[in-house]
């Protein structure tokens, strides 16, 4: 006798419902991310006191950092401060970018010169610390806290490629000889992947530090996820609505405004920015700036006398996206005048993802140089009646 067949429902349709449920799960948690624009306000520190008077920058030297041995490609630098004008930097080496042996260096500056680099992190590292694989790394970001420990962040993927990125904290008390993993950054509620580092992280008046995050898959835009002096996370927020902008340059204005400019990733190809008037708690979208953005990362900082000092990839006749590295500077954030080409060559040339640091009366800067190592110049600012 043949047994009677009860109707199930086709495997196809149940899989069709659990992607629709995957899929309102994600939208429901970018929801969730997208409306937390007030959880990441703070007091962004001052300078102590504007100087008068105009800027001229004078340039001292200029160097490639000391590269490991055997690692033909290098990208992505990072600058910290240690006490007595010293500095480390942090960059990614290896055979090309995603490589599987790409791993994380430090150099520090210390009496007019880069030291030997050391390794602070790997694929292998990273995964005996997190307990399961880690398959690439790339973009290392640097801050020194108020205890003298340096915080440093690290983008790691495990299955996929950058879209599937998480960022993780690591921890030095010894000056950046030796790193302890701390966290994986909670940056979203359920797959918590897609967010990335690469800029500069900003100090808060009571201690903690914004650290410039951006989400990348599909959409791209821009964060801040806020620290407290001890280093824990206090908040997250959205940097403006547009969904076409990445790695935000922070930077404090007067009272409590902050500035942001972005990498543009849409059709506008200009540098754009973004403004809050209440110390991050809220931002708006301005236009964008009358500099050229062919989807290059800029840095950006706050001199002395109020100016604002950036510096990003212009093109010009003959040239390509990032062949020519230009420093910029303005008085109001909006109209910017050329200080110095700092790197020029032909199509093709790289020199991009620019870092500075202010140690003292020195500006610091470093970026990546043809893709084969970290380039560093170091210029005397002068102001007003100092000139």
């Amino acid at each position: 006798m043949e047994r009677s067949q009860q109707p199930r429902a086709p495997s196809r349709h149940r899989a069709a419902l659990a992607c629709m449920a995957v899929v309102l799960a994600v939208a429901a948690t970018e929801a969730v991310r997208w409306t937390r624009a007030a959880h990441a306000a703070a007091a962004p520190a001052k300078a102590q006191a504007l100087q008068a008077g105009r800027v001229t920058l004078s340039e001292l030297s200029r160097s490639l950092i000391p590269m490991p041995r055997g690692t033909p490609s290098a990208h992505a630098s990072a600058m910290a401060t240690l006490p007595g004008d010293r500095m480390l930097t942090f960059w990614w080496a290896g055979s090309r970018e995603s490589g599987p042996d790409v791993k994380v260096y430090a150099s520090q500056w210390h009496n007019g010169k880069w030291g030997a680099p050391w390794e602070v992190a790997s694929r292998a590292s990273l995964g005996r610390a997190l307990g399961y694989g880690v398959r690439r790394i790339g973009n290392p970001v640097a801050w020194t806290s108020p205890d003298g420990k340096i915080h440093l962040y690290v983008v790691a993927t495990g299955l996929g490629g950058w879209a599937a990125s998480r960022v993780v904290h690591m921890v030095s008390s010894t000056e950046g000889a030796s790193f302890e993993v701390k966290r994986v950054l909670p940056m979203s509620p359920l797959f918590n992947t897609s967010v990335l580092v690469r800029t500069s992280a900003v100090g808060l008046v009571n201690g903690g530090w914004w650290l410039p995050v951006y989400f990348e898959i599909g959409i791209k835009y821009p964060m801040l996820m806020a620290f407290d002096a001890d280093g824990e996370p206090t908040g997250l927020g959205r940097i403006g609505a547009r969904t076409t902008t990445l790695q935000p340059a922070i930077v404090p204005g007067a009272g409590t405004e902050v500035r942001a400019w972005m990498r543009d990733a849409s059709d506008e190809r200009r540098v754009q920015q973004a403004y809050s008037r209440d110390g991050g708690a809220s931002w708006e979208d301005l236009p964008p700036l009358e500099l050229n953005n062919e989807s290059t990362s800029v840095a950006a900082l706050r001199l002395a006398n109020g100016d604002f000092l950036m510096l990003h990839n212009h093109i010009r006749s003959g040239g390509s996206s990032r062949s020519l590295l230009r420093l910029s500077l303005s008085q109001d954030g909006r109209t910017w005048r050329t200080v110095a080409d700092v790197a020029s060559g032909s199509a093709g040339d790289e020199f991009s993802y620019p870092t500075m640091q202010q140690v003292g009366k020195e500006l610091h800067i470093t970026y990546t140089h043809q893709r084969q190592a970290i380039a560093h110049h170091r210029f005397r600012i002068l102001i007003g009646e100092n000139i």
